[in-house]
């Protein structure tokens, strides 16, 4: 059974198998998150992301890393929240739940996840913390079974605290 473990950092700097990028859905770089990757990972990210042909809310796609310590990408654009009636829960289930088995079919071990959606998308973070990791433990349980850990990589200590109160509170 994989480990879940919620860390403070910067998802850019994580030796991992795979990164998980809250990309938006041209995967051509953007802010936040999104920016910072395709900053850290150079040039030949976007020229990786550009035949792709974008991505559909709540799929995954996988690039190399590139200049990353991360072996690969995964991107995927979360929902941007609209009043929490549009299928915002179940698409960011889906961006959590596709990335993990998009990694886990590339031979990938260990995952880095960013929050997704809840910076410039404003999914409320209350809502996504218990969401994300309810989806990655459902998901490491039943198709992602070779994932052996995960780590949530928080940029600021309101989303770390999220997070950290949302992982005590799961059923172990």
């Amino acid at each position: 059974m994989a480990t879940i473990k919620i860390i403070r950092g910067d998802i850019t700097t994580m030796a991992v198998d795979a990164i998980v990028n809250a990309a938006n859905t041209s995967l051509l770089g953007g802010s936040g998150v999104d920016g910072a990757i395709h900053q850290a990972a150079g040039p030949e990210l976007l020229a990786a992301c550009r035949p792709l042909n974008g991505c559909a809310t709540g799929e995954a796609k996988i690039t190399p890393g590139f200049r990353l310590p991360a072996k690969y990408v995964v991107h995927t654009p979360g929902p941007i929240w609209q009043d929490g009636q549009h299928d915002e829960p179940q698409l960011l289930a889906n961006s959590y739940r596709n990335s993990l088995n998009l990694a886990a079919e590339n031979g990938c071990q260990t995952v880095a996840f960013p929050s997704i959606s809840t910076g410039v998308y404003h999914f409320p973070l209350k809502l996504a913390a218990p969401l994300a990791l309810r989806t990655l433990q459902e998901t490491v349980n039943t198709t992602a079974t070779a994932i052996v850990e995960i780590m949530i990589v928080c940029f600021d200590a309101q989303t770390q605290t999220a997070f950290t109160e949302a992982l005590a509170a799961l059923p172990h």
